[in-house]
This record gives structure tokens, C-alpha cells and sequence, in this order.
């Protein structure tokens, strides 16, 4: 199947889901040409900021493939993945990520992501919700445990 077909593909799960009273976002994870797992905007029907389409996709593909490491996987988004998904999309080690409508796109319908990726360009000082570092005693202790700790899956 040709990449515009797997964009078609996840175009039509975010219209269906606008239709589901969903928001207009799908998402899905192919390997080897054939489609892991597929992903809508959830955000609103679960309550849940996170539950974004590209974010439904690779959790769903982590399970289906029992792994947290979806190398040799491909994601095709509706649109174009806010920092969430982007972030969310690193941390699995897709192959790639590739999408269909822009950031532009998603401001004419509402969803403008690009004040994010312009609050990440500020220094923190700067952002309307503080973001704080507060040392406390013991704040390495978890990574101290986890360094010592030889049965740990490393990721």
C-alpha cells in the first residue's frame, strides 16, 4: 500500500470520529505493510488530555506487539502531531512519522498546537503555568535504585 493510502486511511478514522462526537484526529501504526494498530482522539469521550489519536495508536501497538519499542514502525497521522504526540512518537522509536493536514490546518479548526511549540522556544520564566525545580533530600534516590538495580529493562 502507498503511503497516501495509509493517510486516507487515517483521514477517514478522524472523520468518523467527528461523527462519533470524537475530536477530528486518527492515527495509525504500520509494520511491514500492514497496519499494528489504529488510533482516534479520545480526549473528550475518556476525559483524558493524553488520549490523543497518535498517542491511542502507539499505546495500542505496544500492546498488540507486546513491546515498548515500535522500531521498525511507521506513524500516520490526519495531522500534524502536536508536541504531545511528537514527544510520545520519540519516546516508542518510530521509524518515521508521517502526516497529512498541517499545523495551519489544525488552527482553522481550532486546535492551534503552535502556541506550544512556541512556548517551548521561551525560556520557562516566561510560561503562563510554572514549571519549578524544587530540590528535596533523596531526590536522586530512584535513580540511585534503578542504577542498582541489574534486572531493569533498560530503555
Amino acid at each position: 500500500m502507498s503511503e497516501e493510502t495509509w493517510l486516507a486511511h487515517a483521514v477517514a478514522l478522524a472523520t468518523t470520529n467527528v461523527a462519533a462526537g470524537g475530536g477530528p484526529f486518527g492515527a495509525l501504526v504500520v509494520r511491514d505493510g500492514a497496519v499494528v494498530a489504529e488510533g482516534q482522539n479520545r480526549v473528550t469521550r475518556d476525559l483524558d488530555p493524553t488520549a490523543h489519536a497518535e498517542v491511542m495508536a502507539i499505546r495500542a501497538a505496544c500492546a498488540e506487539l507486546g513491546t515498548f519499542d515500535l522500531g521498525g514502525c511507521t506513524l500516520y497521522a490526519s495531522c500534524e502531531p502536536c508536541p504531545l504526540c511528537v514527544s510520545a512518537s520519540l519516546w516508542a522509536r518510530l521509524d518515521r512519522v508521517v502526516y497529512a493536514a498541517d499545523r495551519d490546518d489544525a488552527a482553522r479548526g481550532g486546535f492551534d498546537d503552535r502556541a506550544f511549540y512556541e512556548l517551548f522556544e521561551r525560556p520557562r520564566a516566561e510560561w503562563s503555568m510554572p514549571v519549578a525545580h524544587l530540590p528535596v533530600p533523596d531526590a536522586a534516590a530512584p535513580f540511585d535504585a534503578w542504577l542498582a538495580d541489574e534486572a531493569r529493562t533498560a530503555y
